[in-house]
């Protein structure tokens, strides 16, 4: 091939990219022309390369430079048809031009769980009674989960088999089958069993008068079963004054369930007995067809109040602990406590 006629291609090839590029009305167009210039396998500026070896030796230096200048003029034809896609917004354009009067997709918006709500429902009712919110560990050590509440080392509630102790320094004592601490110098820890603990917490560092609730998770080895969860939430009142009697207790109690289940709903105490609380009862509400416990009252017993330096001659109390989620299944008619952490979406979106 001569020098002439190579020279003769390469401007007719130069010339047909640069109105190839020019006329390409988007950017598949573009593409399309691209790949038939400057395709890195079949393209024609790839196939004018090769035909350089037919050029005559002598001729090849200054076929090289022409060749050049068409690749670089090609290039330059590409950029440029680039650039005037890009202003006009049509190499951004993949489908369907955007039209703003369409109406949009709609967001799906989360919302608290249910029993989330209903422990903020309980605080704003508790606050209307005057209660301060309280809050405290989850991990416990055994003097404000048990001893301080005077609980001894010989009751059943310190079991290792009815608490998630953290470490194992319990052991049975031979003699008298009591429990006995281990000999450690760590002291032995547990996931709280109630909320009561905060009310030692608060009563430690704060003189009377106390008008706390306490609401959280506590933890128990429970069988799951309806009424029955290993982890379920308390709310925990305390108030400490002075000439506080059992009146006040059952007064805050049924102003707290008329609150929230209504003023249809009845309150009952049952005599009981707590280590922490004497006298104690079991509180059980009524609402639509029938009693359910709902958890423990009473005043709170003067070596309760000894153990944080209280003078219980000057000051007495009452405490009381329910369960969040009993509350929550009466108020909306659920059977089986274990729907709220089965966390299945069609049954949490009804709240």
């Amino acid at each position: 091939m001569g020098l002439a006629e190579f020279t003769a291609e390469l401007e007719a090839m130069r010339s047909a990219a640069a109105t190839a590029f020019a006329s390409a009305a988007d950017v598949e167009a573009l593409e399309a022309a691209r790949v038939d210039f400057l395709g890195a396998k079949a393209g024609r500026l790839r196939a004018a390369q090769k035909g350089l070896g037919a050029v005559a030796k002598q001729d090849k230096p200054l076929a090289g430079k022409h060749f050049n200048e068409a690749k670089q003029a090609i290039e330059a034809s590409f950029a440029a048809a680039q650039q005037r896609l890009a202003s006009n917004g049509s190499a951004k354009r993949t489908g369907p031009a955007f039209d703003p009067t369409v109406p949009g997709t709609p967001l799906v918006l989360g919302h608290l769980h249910p029993i989330t709500q209903t422990i903020d429902e309980l605080t704003d009712i508790m606050g209307r009674l005057g209660f301060a919110v309280a809050d405290g560990p989850e991990i416990e050590d055994e003097w404000h989960n048990f001893e301080a509440l005077n609980i001894p080392l010989s009751h059943p509630a310190r079991d290792p088999l009815e608490n998630f102790y953290l470490s194992t320094a319990k052991a049975a004592d031979p003699a008298g089958g009591k429990l006995k601490q281990a000999a450690t110098s760590e002291p032995t820890l547990l996931l709280r069993s109630q909320t009561s603990t905060v009310q030692i917490r608060v009563m430690e560092k704060t003189p009377p008068p106390v008008r706390i609730i306490a609401l959280g998770r506590v933890y128990r080895p429970d069988t799951a079963d309806a009424t029955h969860y290993p982890m379920f939430h308390q709310i925990e009142g305390l108030l400490i004054d002075r000439h506080v009697t059992m009146a006040d207790l059952k007064t805050v109690l049924r102003l707290f369930a008329s609150s929230y289940l209504g003023s249809d709903v009845r309150i009952r105490f049952r005599p009981s007995f707590f280590p922490f609380t004497e006298p104690s009862v079991e509180v059980d509400m009524s609402w639509n067809d029938g009693w359910l416990e709902f958890g423990g009252a009473g005043m709170v017993d003067p070596n309760v109040l000894r153990s944080v330096g209280y003078d219980p001659d000057e000051v007495s109390g009452f405490a009381f602990g329910l369960g969040v989620e009993r509350l929550c299944m009466r108020r909306h008619a659920i059977d089986d406590i274990r729907e709220f952490y089965k966390n299945d979406v069609r049954f949490l979106e009804q709240f």
